[in-house]
C-alpha cells in the first residue's frame, strides 16, 4: 500500500478511536481497544511505505 492509502486507514482508525473511547459502554470501550490495536498495526506498514518512498 501507499503512503497516503495508509495514512487515510489511519485516520479513520483514530477516529474511530476517539468517538468510542467518549463512550462508557463496554461494547465501545472493545471497540475502541480494537481500533487502536488496528492503527497499531498500519503504523509499521506506513513506516516502512514512508522510507521506500524516500529513497
Amino acid at each position: 500500500m501507499k503512503k497516503q492509502e495508509l495514512f487515510e486507514q489511519m485516520q479513520t482508525l483514530w477516529e474511530t478511536f476517539e468517538a468510542e473511547h467518549n463512550e462508557t459502554t463496554k461494547a465501545s470501550q472493545g471497540r475502541a481497544r480494537k481500533a487502536i490495536g488496528d492503527l497499531k498495526k498500519l503504523v509499521t506498514d506506513y513506516r516502512k511505505a514512508s522510507v521506500a518512498e524516500s529513497k
